[in-house]
């Protein structure tokens, strides 16, 4: 596909977070990008002005129950309307899909994203689930038929940046920055009582809930170590996550002779965005740049793994391999609602996701299937 071509995409979760925004890329580059599919979850109204904004071929809205709300409000269009999770499923075998975002959040993205990976099609990867659960599986289907895999995380897509043009071998570490969350420095004790809405208040990004509480926990950075491991197939011990408060270095990679090249910009998700759907060119940005006048200092830091657990508890699935990251990321999904609920603490996440772990049965080479019930038996537990 050439530079002037204009890109189907698919959105999985294009009332998320990610989804909105990369819709939001289209906008500004509608010469560049349109849109084929869009699928939600639960949030019709939404879908529904996404849909007569972007005319798709096809929407998918997952709660079945919003079925007749969606296909009526889409009934003067010419948008096909599909219920439930296995259309989002099916659909991505559309011949007229060239790029799947996949942005839904969590273990519910899998099965699209695998789906889209056996039709060849380039997938631009926000759901960092897909790579902690299912690493091995997603990464060899890849392989077997050549579906790209392009990152959209901030901190991915800056180490793929850095890797442009150089030899994985002459790779020494990954440096994997983070911002910290907005508890860094507070003791366990000061975070005893913290609430959902102490942790949702995120320094520097505007992300879904689900990601927000993940970074205040570390736990996010956990799962994009374990994300790095299978995207940049380089082992945990080079995986380094540096705290890094300002987010303005994204990531950074440093090579055997010493040499770190990193990639910063402004803390936002577009960039990102855009760079995977234009790759391997790049567009002219709508955002703001960088102003390195008025920048002011970057201060890094290790983080606190005693106090924020979740970190080593990653770090300890990786290890453990087989179905063990899949056990971490169901007790946290659950953990992480809990907490939203009013009704676990903020360190009960950690704790709640180390006794699921504890108590899983492990499987050192698990199958899709195995995944599913693993991920089923620990929601359960």
């Amino acid at each position: 596909m050439n530079e002037n071509t204009t890109k189907r995409l698919a959105v999985l979760g294009s009332t998320g977070s990610i989804g909105t925004q990369t819709l939001n890329v289209v906008r500004h580059h509608r010469d560049r990008f349109g849109v084929e599919v869009l699928c939600a979850g639960s949030n019709a109204d939404l879908l529904v002005q996404q849909a007569l904004e972007f005319d798709p071929n096809a929407v998918v809205i997952a709660d079945e129950s919003k079925y007749p709300y969606v296909r009526d409000a889409l009934a003067s269009t010419d948008t096909k309307v599909f219920a439930g999770r296995q259309s989002m499923v099916d659909l991505m075998e559309m011949s007229t899909v060239d790029v799947v975002v996949a942005a839904i959040v969590g273990f519910a993205g899998l099965e699209p994203t695998l789906r889209a990976i056996e039709c060849g099609k380039t997938i631009a990867l926000a759901n960092k689930e897909t790579m902690v659960v299912a690493g091995g599986i997603v990464t060899a289907l890849a392989s077997r038929h050549g579906a790209a895999i392009l990152p959209v995380d901030s901190e991915h897509s800056a180490i793929f940046q850095c890797l442009m043009g150089n030899l994985g071998q002459e790779v020494d570490r990954i440096l994997l920055t983070a911002s910290g969350g907005p508890f860094r420095g507070m003791t366990r004790e000061q975070l005893a009582n913290v609430t959902p809405s102490d942790a949702l208040r995120h320094p520097n990004w505007n992300m879904g809930a689900k990601v927000t509480i993940d970074s205040a926990t570390l736990m996010n950075k956990g799962l994009e170590v374990i994300e790095a491991r299978w995207l940049f197939d380089v082992p945990a011990e080079r995986i380094v996550p540096v705290v890094h408060p300002q987010s303005v270095v994204h990531s950074m990679v440093q090579y055997v002779d010493g040499s770190v090249i990193a990639q910063l910009g402004v803390p936002t998700m577009e960039t990102p965005i855009m760079y995977a759907l234009s790759f391997p060119h790049r567009l002219p940005t709508h955002m703001p740049k960088l102003d390195f006048g008025t920048l002011g200092s970057l201060t890094f830091e290790m983080p606190d793994r005693s106090t924020f657990r979740c970190l080593d508890l990653a770090f300890n699935a990786l290890a453990r391999g087989g179905n063990m990251p899949c056990a971490l990321n169901a007790a946290n999904e659950v953990a992480v609602q809990r907490f939203l609920d009013g009704k676990l603490s903020f360190l009960g996440i950690a704790d709640c996701v180390e006794k699921s772990m504890e108590r899983c049965n492990f499987i050192a080479n698990p199958t899709l299937s195995d995944l599913i019930e693993t991920d089923k038996t620990i929601r359960a537990l």
